[in-house]
Parts: structure tokens; sequence; C-alpha cells
């Protein structure tokens, strides 16, 4: 019996996208039908590719319309961030003649764009550009002088300092002024130390151990160092959790003299604090050593530490922080100058910002009114000499 022939299958055949386009190119000029005949293809087959390139066009279309519209949206909303910044930076010059204005817009030159400063200011760009074609006065060019040592030296203080600090550190350059005269320059250029925030009270002072009388009396003076010193702990936020922060100061010089670190407020973290006060000013006896009534401050470690070295404890009345002004007034100082509008994200980064600024900036640089406006490290030396 003879085999029935098996039919070839018909295998269909792929264009590419070129072929596909210039198919239908022809089928635009000489018609559907006639180009199918042509090329040997089915009138369907065009058809097909016409409504899909149609649905792919306009596809297209909508994606770069939405494209469009988005990143015109972005450009609003940049320019109204750019105002809101220069709004911002520039509030003391808003009300002030144009030429207060205009010296304001060439500073910021480099931070944002002359026609967002115009239309925030309100002033024109052809007053701005004229101002600055015309030659500066003598005037001018001393106060573009200040300004610019000014803001150097605000700088330098790392933006923790006004116009009385900022005008000792200028006096001290050589550079004569006055404190109405920096505070002028400031305003100008919309410089302004940081700010302080509302205190809150962190001692725990609810317990029964014993506590010391007061000695200090809020006397906060002292002839000479190691005659009275004063420890406080406040504590410190991080992404990581809580830092405990304690100290102890020299009320000769306002200088810290101990501190410790720790994420647990604990009688440790007070006696760590004291340990390094005695080793820095080797072991001395008879200070008055101050501080509040906390429990970590009344427990038996830290009342046998100072028995040990034959310091004489004193504490504050209850719930009176003015009995202990001193070192609040320097936890104060450390949050707004340093803590306060940063963002910490572990215990690590915290502790090395404490470290710097105790170290660096509070005991060595910053000018303290008390001391007749120099750091606790020159005013010993100074008065040590």
């Amino acid at each position: 019996m003879a085999r029935q022939a098996t039919p070839m299958k018909q295998t269909r055949t792929r264009h590419s996208q070129a072929y596909k386009d210039e198919a239908l190119a022809l089928a635009e000029r000489i018609g559907v039908s006639k180009a199918a005949e042509q090329l040997g293809l089915h009138a369907s087959q065009l058809y097909g590719w016409r409504s899909k390139k149609h649905q792919t066009q306009a596809g297209s279309e909508r994606e770069q319309s939405l494209a469009d519209e988005n990143a015109r949206l972005k450009r609003l909303l940049a320019e109204h961030a750019e105002e809101l910044a220069i709004g911002k930076k520039g509030r003391r010059v808003l009300c002030q003649e144009p030429q207060v204005k205009y010296a304001f817009m060439r500073t910021h030159t480099a931070h944002f764009s002359i026609q967002a400063m115009c239309r925030v200011l309100g002033v024109a760009r052809s007053g701005y550009y004229a101002w600055c074609s015309r030659r500066p006065s003598m005037r001018q060019r001393r106060r573009a002088e200040l300004d610019r040592q000014v803001a150097q030296a605000y700088s330098a203080r790392k933006g923790r300092s006004g116009a009385p600090r900022l005008c000792h550190d200028l006096r001290e350059a050589g550079l004569p002024c006055n404190r109405k005269t920096v505070a002028a320059s400031m305003q100008r250029q919309g410089l302004r130390a940081k700010a302080a925030k509302k205190f809150k009270a962190t001692t725990n002072s609810q317990h029964s151990l014993p506590v010391a009388e007061n000695l200090l009396k809020q006397d906060f003076k002292a002839s000479a160092p190691n005659q009275k010193w004063v420890g406080d702990i406040t504590y410190l936020y991080t992404e990581e959790g809580w830092l405990y922060l304690a100290v102890v100061i020299d009320l000769y010089s306002r200088m810290v003299i101990g501190w410790a670190m720790n994420e647990r407020m604990t009688a440790d973290l007070v006696c760590d604090a004291l340990h390094m006060a005695l080793w820095r000013r080797r072991q001395p006896n008879d200070v008055i050593v101050h501080s509040d009534r906390g429990s970590q401050y009344c427990s038996a470690a830290y009342q046998e530490l100072i028995r040990a070295h034959h310091l004489r404890c004193s504490m504050s009345a209850k719930g009176n922080c003015y009995d202990n002004a001193c070192a609040e007034s320097f936890f104060h100082s450390l949050k707004v100058e340093c803590i306060h509008g940063e963002r910490f994200t572990s215990r690590a980064q915290m502790r090395e910002t404490v470290f710097e600024y105790v170290e660096t900036d509070y005991n060595r640089q910053r000018r303290h009114s008390t001391l007749g406006h120099i750091s606790p490290e020159a005013f010993e030396a100074r008065m040590c000499a």
C-alpha cells in the first residue's frame, strides 16, 4: 500500500521593523491593496501593521506628554523650593533699600538664580545689573570687605557665634569694629547664630538615699583652680538610642575637666567623669564638688569616691536648677551650638561630635563673657602665667 504524502508545514515569514515601515510608506503612496500585491503580502497584514504602528505612536505620545508634564511640575517645585529658601535666607533684607538687596543677591549668586532672587526680593534684574556695573564707592568697598570678614569669622565658628563674640574675633584679627557694626553686617547677609530650644529637666531625685548639704549656695566664683567643681548629666538623642553625658566643670575657668558618655545613666557614668577630672587636675583635695541630688550622685559608689579623694560633696536644693546653673548653661550651649538641627544616626557619631565640641571648640576656642570674652584654656594660661 502506497504511503500518503504528508503536506509540508508552511512557515510564516518574519519581517523586520524597518521592512514594515517601508511597506507602510509604500501603501501610503499607492494604496494598501496595490502595495500588498506588489510585495506578495495580504492586505490584512498591512492593515494590522498600520494599526499597531498607530497604537505605538499614540502610546509614545501619551508617555511623552506625561513626561513633559512631570518635568514641568518638577521645575515648578524646584522654583517654589528655591523661592522659599531665598525668603528664609533673606527675610531680614526684604524691607531694606534696593542696594542692600542687591548686595544680598551678589553674595548668594552661587546658591540661587538671579531671576528667582529678583522675584522674591521685589527688584528688577536691570536694576541689579546696573548696580553691579557701577563702580562701588569707598564706603561700599569697606562694607563689602567687612561683610566678607564677618562671614569668614561666622563660618570659622560654625555658625555658633553672634555679633558680640564675632566682634571680639575680628578685633583680635586686627579689624577695629563694634558690636552694632557686626550685627548690621550679619543682618545684611542673613547670618544668624543658632537659636535656643526649651529646657527640659532630667534629674531623678525621687529616692531615699542621703543628700549632701548645699555648700555652693549659688556662689559660682572661684579665685583659683580646683576650689569649686560642678557636675551634671544630660541625655542626647540618636537614631540608635539615647546617649547620656556626664561632665565636671571647674568654676574658676568654666573648663570641662571631666566627662563620660554611656548608653545607660548609672552611677558609673558620674564616677567616670569625676575620675577624669581628678586625673587631669592631679588629684586635688578639699574641692567642693557640687551636683544636683540625682540618684547617681547620691549612690554609694559616687560618695565613696568623694570620700576616698577627700573632696567636699555639695548638692542643690530639691527642684532648683539655678543652684547648678553653670552646668545647665554648658549643656544649653552644647545642644544649641552643636546638637540641635543635626541628625545623628549612631551613638558613635554623637560621641565624636561631643568630644570635638568639648575638647576643641568649648575648652579651647569658645569665648565666655564671664572670662572677659576669652576661652577657658586661654583664661587659665593667662592667670597662671
